[in-house]
């Protein structure tokens, strides 16, 4: 580390900037180091500056001006982190470090931008004609198998990249059945999402299905954007508000009782606008009354019930997706969702709850950490002898597929709901 001796004249030496802005919730860490073991990075690096605990210590260096802003080592601790937040779950002092770690980020951005690679990426999510363009792109490369024979022949990250894409297939095959419930719970909009709606739109239907036979009335929220999170866990706080706005508008004209999603890291974002936004008077309530509308599809469906389907003979071990079960702190429902389903055989799956190494757009710009957060999940998922390993995120569905798929496994990764979606086909058949 090149850290210099500080030469701040004041008690911060980066006033105003967001680290500084959230420094109540550094200053709750006591450092006890519970966080460590829950830490992929810790664990595949062996460095505790790669640790929880050891980049908030880094984060006070910060604010202290013993650790000058522009620091090339120090900023690559920060990059190395998953953002996945097991340590959340972990302290015992309830230290809000996803809040800080995108706090840290925005601060150092102003000095020095992300890489080429993430603001490219970043500038995709953000402009919705782009993302299409993207999307299409991915669904032609997949309709034609040209990813499926170029994955193999192209190694490191490209190779990986269309390995991901052919891991969009659909893991199902999908019988039409006619059947909804009354609507009486209410009425839902779903966030359609950019890779849910892009290379997963059978799966968007398939929610909308599900919460419809479960007595779910869905409706539309036109004029949608990406919902912020991939911006906000670079450090691009302001995309993220820009895009929160958006979305809050969309949802509003909706109506709805219920903001739903079906993918974990989106519906983690959604529940935490009223946080983003808490200091634009304009948008505070409006962001913290969406936000409170906020559900993950399977907390709707475990409320329900949910109704059981027709029978699936199969194998199924689940992965807890990180943003689920550590920012959104929702464990059951998920499991209870697959409990509907009459025939399934659930094997569990050890460390279900430890990252996987995809995290957003972080497999493409640190592939080969990622790589290393990735085998152990494999080699448990392989234990579990499982057809299919369900997780609620596209992200996670993608890292895990692609890496099945790279091995050779016959195990493919699939969405709880399009689980459910198929029995109720089985039942109606």
């Amino acid at each position: 580390m090149t850290a210099t001796a500080p030469t701040r004249t004041a008690d911060c030496a980066l006033p105003g900037t967001p680290l500084a802005n959230a420094r109540a919730g550094l200053d709750s860490c006591v450092h006890c180091g519970f966080c460590m073991q829950s830490c992929p990075t810790y664990l595949v690096l062996e460095d505790e500056n790669d640790s929880p605990r050891g980049r908030l210590l880094l984060m006070r260096s910060l604010l202290d001006g013993s650790l000058p802003v522009d620091d090339p080592v120090g900023r690559a601790h920060f990059d190395k982190c998953l953002g996945c937040r097991a340590c959340e779950t972990a302290c015992p002092s309830g230290v809000p470090y996803g809040q800080l770690l995108e706090a840290t980020r925005a601060t150092l951005t102003q000095r020095r931008p992300l890489p080429m690679m993430g603001r490219l990426l970043l500038a995709v999510f953000a402009r919705p004609m782009l993302m299409r363009l993207a999307m299409a792109g991915g669904r032609l490369l997949r309709a034609s198998r040209l990813s499926a024979v170029l994955a193999r022949l192209l190694p490191g990250r490209l190779g990986f990249a269309l390995h991901m894409v052919e891991a969009t297939r659909t893991a199902v095959v999908r019988k039409a059945y006619v059947r909804s419930g009354s609507g009486s719970r209410g009425t839902v909009a779903l966030l359609k999402g950019c890779v849910m709606d892009g290379l997963y739109a059978d799966t968007n239907a398939a929610t909308e299905r599900v919460l419809a036979v479960n007595d779910y009335r869905c409706v539309s929220a036109d004029g949608q954007a990406c919902c912020g999170a991939l911006h906000a866990h670079a450090g691009d706080l302001v995309g993220a508000r820009r895009m929160a706005k958006r979305n809050i508008e969309a949802f509003e004209r909706s109506g709805a009782g219920f903001v739903v999603s079906n993918a974990a890291g989106c519906g983690a974002m959604l529940k935490e606008y009223g946080q983003l936004l808490a200091d634009e008077p304009d948008w505070a309530d409006r962001a913290a009354r969406i936000a409170h509308r906020s559900r993950d599809v399977t907390e709707l469906l475990a409320e329900a019930g949910p109704v059981a389907g027709g029978r699936l003979d199969a194998v199924v071990t689940y992965d807890a997706p990180c943003h689920l079960i550590h920012a959104q702190r929702v464990a059951a429902p998920p499991l209870a969702v697959l409990a509907a389903i009459p025939g399934l055989t659930m094997v569990p799956l050890v460390d279900a709850e430890f990252c996987c190494g995809a995290a957003g757009i972080y497999n493409l710009l640190e592939p080969d950490i990622s790589a290393a957060v990735l085998e152990p999940k494999l080699a448990y998922i392989a234990d579990t002898r499982a057809q299919f390993v369900a997780t609620g995120n596209p992200g996670c569905m993608m890292q895990i597929g692609a890496g099945l798929r790279r091995d050779g496994s016959a195990t493919r990764a699939i969405h709880p709901v399009d689980l459910l979606d198929a029995s109720y086909a089985a039942r109606d058949s």
